[in-house]
């Protein structure tokens, strides 16, 4: 079952296991609750009330020296990280999910890619919650080099989308460079953010830190070391 990034999170673990996504362009629009909270805290980044078309665009930033294809075992990372193959499912599923929720077209080119495994965050023990797949991945689309980003792609046994988006030129897991999409029934037009790639729709929040009725950190503390080096 796909959806859009649609992520809210509650204090409460049920409300945590039904993976709520913040819409993006190109989503499949599942209906929200409509009792989603209101922000109390300013949103961590604005939108770009009228984007220039002749806006430059700095060419992506690759490294002369090729990642790191797998991490080991760690308290912040329980189970590790690996890059997965090229031609596996588990290369290709996120970038299916990323191309779903934002609309790109054409080839992606992956800079970097980690795969990990880790408990939800608040922990839940309701054993369809135990473990969450989850994927770093950084890329840009070749004939579109505006759209270049780093993405969290989340996937649970009742749903999978994009979690959090984060500006190309970034780096680890970091405040506030992390950005949620919390649904809005009130506002569903899609907006652009400077430094994120596409358009998205909801209410911004910091998702390293929680924020806008979300208190609750994106990221269990056994899985964030997992973003390292990043």
């Amino acid at each position: 079952m796909e959806f859009p990034l649609r992520f809210r999170r509650s204090t409460t673990i049920v409300l945590a296991a039904s993976l709520l996504l913040a819409a993006c362009t190109g989503g499949d629009g599942e209906a929200a609750d409509p009792t989603t909270p209101s922000p109390t805290s300013p949103p961590p980044v604005s939108p770009i009330v009228t984007p220039s078309p002749q806006a430059s665009v700095t060419p992506p930033v690759l490294s002369e020296e090729p990642p790191p294809t797998r991490g080991p075992a760690a308290l912040d990372c329980v189970n590790g990280w690996v890059t997965p193959r090229e031609d596996s499912a588990r290369y290709l599923q996120p970038l299916g999910i990323i191309r779903r929720t934002t609309g790109v077209e054409g080839p992606l080119v992956v800079v970097d890619m980690r795969y990990f495994e880790g408990p939800e965050s608040p922990p839940s023990e309701k054993g369809y919650l135990l473990v969450v797949k989850r994927w770093y991945v950084k890329l840009y689309a070749e004939d579109e080099p505006a759209f270049q980003g780093r993405f969290l792609v989340e996937a649970r046994r009742f749903g999978r989308g994009v979690a959090a988006v984060a500006p190309y030129d970034t780096d680890g897991y970091f405040s506030p460079d992390w950005i949620g999409f919390q649904y809005d029934s009130a506002d569903p037009e899609p907006k652009a953010y400077l430094g994120l790639p596409g358009t998205w729709s909801g209410i911004p929040y910091d998702f390293v830190k929680g924020g806008g009725g979300i208190e609750i950190p994106g990221l269990p503390e056994k899985v964030v070391g997992c973003l390292d080096r990043t």
